[in-house]
């Protein structure tokens, strides 16, 4: 397991989508060049490592998931070590560094990584490293690639220390080399590849802009078109493709999943909630589940199985010359020989598929290319300048442009193919690179107690707009081909055609569950509750009041506590989403109903004074009920949902609740912090929110 010659660590990932692997793998090959060996192991391997015996540092690299846990692959692992029997010296002897992989656009940011940083605190285990906490919201590598920068530097420091205690430092320095004593910016020539273009005419004519031009997706301009450039390492090929003449049937996309049960199910109404002429579309889709095992409660989500656009996979196709061989079946196989630690077949692909196949439901083709992705792709370009601006683009000094023209715009391979018509890759290097396709979450917007056997959810057609670097429009994968689906059932006029009489349309879309463990209504129902939900954020709150509803007319024994209700739209005559609102209203379901327009300066369902402007935003109506807002809270223990927009709206609302706690309780904004965050903890302030 560990080489005589070099200092061996142990290297730990827990991944969901294939960040955290991709990261500790780049550890692993530049860990040789440092005179160390990286004992790499996936977190769920859990019999091939044993930290209660062990002396080597150990680097974690973990992502986090959902709301704020950790990935599958760690649940074992972070059940373990959080047993409460274990000793608070239990890691006394275990040194470790942490790099944590997260999205600030959620609340509970790096989550993953904090619960094992903090765990392994408490169970006395020391860091020989600092942690770090990348953001997927501004790029993953603005933290990561520091980080292990000058992880090689804190390892060696780690292992002099360990030496000088065990006296064991002779043979080992004599193999290494003495420590350098340099800061971890004098390692990267050992860490990336250095390249220049010698060749001063292609670099001027071919990638660079005039001297006084700005920079563009394929054009580069000093500094950087005249730097040398320092780029990752060339990741090894791992992936075989052979193509075959046999004939068969590609698997089910079902068969794919690994999270549980998957259930086909029509979709039997489609509603446009949205006038023609607003900003963006909403629709609602009912599905039927009756004839399944398919369950759920409101506020829970599920995740639809969609496909990549039939459109953009015959593009793709026509690009990598595979046009006429879309439907010829190939073998996918780990290549023999690779370099790759520990290659293994993806479990997303199918051992034997088609191109088609394997473009329309395995690989994520609208995901941002990441820099290894660029680098592999530079071998895959013949023309000399655009290669340089592929390698400037996945560069340290590219670092910028890559943000700029990549990162923030959305880029996917096909922008960049179109722009770099000479980049020609093959399938096993999208294969390689392209994450898995990804199945989409939606929040249930029904009460299967209101409308059994059918399920409801409510979603906008997410639009990506042509750019300087995107020459075409886009829509989202999922909503996109949802919207497409559904056309046949959605009249010019009404708006709706509900099928009816057990005739169902043929549109069908494949679900599993995601069940939420605390989105949910109060077990006692007599406990008061504020929902806020602006535009489709509404959604899960329609299951709440339908099945608030038929409790009610179920149990008119029972005491049933305040509903508050806050919406807020652009225009209500053009996106109010839901105004049979007002029935819940009528019906007493709901207590108070708090509609705002951002749009329209003059109308608003909110009490305002001739002399004060209607509120815009949710969380300027919540502002006008601060002491309805701390009395329920703070004195009567009731509980407050927000659902929607993260960072320009639920931020909003949690900033406005943490206003009225200060107000209300006469103390300073960090104690009205401390008693929000306590209210999280105790899951009486809970959010279901989305970047």
């Amino acid at each position: 397991m560990c080489c005589d010659l070099k200092r061996r660590f142990l290297l730990l990932y827990a991944t969901q989508k294939g960040q955290a692997k991709a990261i500790a793998e780049e550890i692993w090959q530049q860990a040789g060049s440092h005179g160390l060996e990286a004992d790499m192991h996936c977190m769920s391997e859990m019999d091939k490592y044993e930290l209660e015996t062990e002396q080597a540092p150990v680097v974690i690299v973990i992502s986090t998931t959902g709301t704020g846990d950790p990935p599958d692959t760690a649940r074992k692992f972070v059940k373990r070590i959080q047993d409460r029997t274990l000793p608070p010296d239990h890691f006394a002897h275990l040194q470790y560094g942490l790099l944590g992989l997260g999205d600030s656009e959620y609340t509970f940011f790096c989550n993953g990584g904090k619960t094992v940083d903090r765990r392994l605190q408490e169970l006395g285990a020391q860091r020989f490293y600092h942690t770090g906490l990348a953001d997927d919201c501004v790029g993953l590598e603005l933290v990561v690639d520091p980080w292990i920068d000058g992880l090689w530097l804190a390892l060696k420091e780690a292992f002099q220390q360990q030496e000088a205690k065990g006296g064991m430092s002779s043979a080992v320095n004599a193999a290494s080399g003495p420590p350098s004593a340099a800061p971890p910016e004098m390692h990267l020539s050992s860490e990336v590849e250095n390249l220049k273009i010698e060749d001063e005419g292609v670099r001027s004519s071919v990638v660079a802009s005039p001297i006084d031009s700005e920079p563009s997706l394929v054009h580069s301009v000093p500094p950087v078109s005249q730097s040398a450039l320092n780029v990752p390492a060339l990741p090894p090929e791992y992936i075989e493709v052979q193509f075959q003449d046999t004939h068969g049937e590609n698997p089910q996309p079902s068969c794919l999943l690994s999270e549980g049960s998957a259930f086909e199910v029509p979709v039997i109404k489609a509603v446009q909630l949205t006038r023609e002429d607003a900003l963006k579309t909403a629709l609602l889709l009912e599905l039927h589940v009756a004839d399944t095992a398919f369950d759920y409660q409101p506020g829970d989500a599920f995740c639809v199985l969609c496909p990549n656009s039939a459109s953009e996979v015959e593009e793709l196709l026509h690009t990598l010359g595979l046009s006429d061989k879309g439907e010829c079946f190939v073998s996918v196989k780990v290549k023999q020989g690779t370099k790759k630690k520990g290659a293994t077949h993806p479990q997303h692909i199918p051992e034997r598929s088609t191109p088609k196949f394997i473009l329309t439901w395995c690989l994520e083709i609208r995901a941002i290319p990441k820099k290894a992705f660029l680098r592999a792709l530079v071998e895959c370009t013949s023309d000399a300048g655009q290669k340089r601006r592929l390698q400037e683009l996945c560069s340290r000094q590219g670092a910028s442009d890559y943000t700029h023209f990549i990162r923030d715009p959305n880029l996917c391979l096909l922008d960049l193919l179109h722009a770099f018509p000479s980049c020609k890759p093959s399938l096993s290097v999208l294969i390689e690179h392209l994450p898995k396709l990804q199945a989409r979450s939606y929040s249930v917007s029904s009460s299967s107690l209101y409308c059994p056997g059918k399920l409801r959810f409510v979603f906008n057609v997410v639009e990506f707009p042509a750019c300087a670097s995107r020459q075409v429009s886009r829509k989202g994968v999922c909503t996109g081909w949802l919207a497409e689906l559904v056309a046949p059932l959605l009249h010019p006029n009404t708006n709706a055609v509900d099928t009816g009489g057990g005739g169902f349309s043929t549109a069908k879309v494949t679900i599993f569950a995601r069940p939420n463990n605390t989105f949910h209504l109060p077990a006692d129902p007599s406990v008061p509750l504020m929902m806020v939900g602006p535009g489709t954020g509404i959604a899960p709150f329609i299951g709440f009041l339908q099945h608030r509803q038929k409790l009610r007319e179920e149990h008119p024994d029972w005491a049933f506590g305040e509903t508050w209700m806050f919406f807020g739209c652009r225009h209500q005559d053009q996106d109010y989403l839901f105004k049979q609102l007002r029935c819940f209203l009528e019906n007493g379901t709901l207590s108070h109903l708090k509609v705002c327009f951002s749009r329209d300066s003059s109308t608003a369902e909110v009490a305002s004074t001739a002399q004060v402007a209607p509120p815009k935003y949710v969380q300027d109506v919540i502002r006008l009920y601060a002491k309805e807002v701390a009395r329920v809270l703070l004195k009567e223990g009731g509980y407050f949902y927000v659902c929607g927009d993260k960072k320009h709206m639920a931020d909003g609302v949690s900033d406005a609740v943490v206003d009225i706690l200060s107000m209300e309780m006469e103390a300073d904004k960090l104690e009205a912090m401390k008693i929000l965050a306590t209210l999280r903890e105790a899951k009486r302030y809970l959010q279901d929110v989305w970047s």
